[in-house]
């Protein structure tokens, strides 16, 4: 697949700076820098701005930019001016809704934040036998959950690593394999069918890490985290289930080593906003909408205003909480806490 080149609007050197942030001033900087340069030549956000009366020169600190509601995504094409995308991501949506869908000129980008930010975590996918339990994203074109599995699967270098559809019982024999080869393995898994694993083959597994993404996909009832995380840790011996926050309009993701408590990438950064005015930020531990800052969604926006609901704790980590009730039932980490 080829990249599209950045253009005279977006320098190579741009495409580096997200991996350079070391610290909050660096961070306020690019994310100013790029708020300008959305403000200037991304129509969708220009148009939204002057919904709002806002006059982007004015704008001289982060918490004052705008977050664009991530609705935007459904039915407009968010793109900067001159770029075209090779790659399209598109959520999952639910029957009869409209989808997603983010356009992404530079899969570098992506393939970059996620090897980086899954690499501070886990170590280099080398380490690892990777295997991912992901119906439902699996049957459908277009999921950047796939694309990152799928490339993550590839740099492990590991034969036995791979994507599993609904061979529960082949799945469950080559985990016993890979606990009594002592095999360090990471299992994704979409929760409904993880559930589907532990109901069926309940056994321990010691040197697997089990980490959910998604939610039921309308195939099991909704149900609280803290429900969901002592089923699979009672099933399968694991002192605790990890997850993944990240959704088909952003480029970056942040991770939980348990407990539901996310810490984002040097690049990312997410905020709450108040439930009932989108302006007012929220202190820390309140509830309250999530807005992300992704500096890596360059071409895009990298000022989402998402529909989750969450709390973010004073050391910048976060917790979802669930969504507003008019949202719809896709994308991930879709539990009600």
């Amino acid at each position: 697949m080829n990249a599209a080149p950045p253009g005279p609007i977006v320098p190579a050197a741009l495409l580096e700076r997200p991996f350079q942030v070391d610290g909050p001033a660096a961070f306020a900087g690019l994310a100013l820098e790029l708020f300008r340069l959305h403000a200037a030549h991304n129509p969708v956000y220009a148009e939204y701005l002057h919904a709002l009366r806002i006059d982007a020169g004015q704008v001289e600190q982060v918490d004052q930019i705008p977050f664009l509601p991530i609705g935007q995504f459904r039915n407009r094409r968010v793109l900067l001016d001159g770029l075209t995308a090779d790659l399209h991501f598109t959520s999952s949506g639910t029957t009869g809704n409209t989808t997603s869908t983010h356009h992404v000129p530079w899969p570098s980008l992506y393939e970059r934040s996620f090897t980086t930010s899954f690499g501070a975590e886990y170590g280099r996918p080398s380490r690892w036998r990777i295997l991912a339990l992901l119906p439902a994203y699996l049957e459908r074109p277009g999921s950047s959950l796939v694309y990152m599995v799928e490339r993550l699967i590839a740099l492990s270098g590991d034969a036995k690593s791979g994507t599993w559809l609904h061979d529960l019982d082949g799945l469950a024999a080559l985990l016993r394999e890979s606990g009594d080869e002592g095999v360090q393995t990471l299992l994704f898994g979409v929760p409904f069918a993880l559930l589907d694993l532990a109901e069926k083959h309940a056994m321990p597994l010691p040197s697997t890490v089990i980490l959910e993404t998604g939610g039921m996909k309308g195939r099991r009832p909704e149900m609280v985290r803290e429900e969901l995380h002592g089923i699979l840790k009672e099933a399968f011996g694991v002192p605790a289930i990890h997850s993944e926050y990240g959704m088909t309009e952003l480029l970056s993701q942040a991770w939980s080593q348990g407990g539901g408590l996310y810490r984002c990438p040097p690049w990312m950064r997410v905020l709450v906003r108040d439930v009932n005015d989108p302006f007012t930020r929220v202190a820390p531990g309140r509830t309250g909408g999530l807005d992300v800052i992704d500096l890596c969604n360059i071409a895009s926006c990298p000022f989402i205003s998402t529909q989750d609901l969450g709390k973010v704790h004073t050391d910048g980590s976060f917790e979802v909480l669930g969504r507003f009730d008019h949202s719809d039932l896709r994308g991930c980490n879709l539990m009600v806490g």
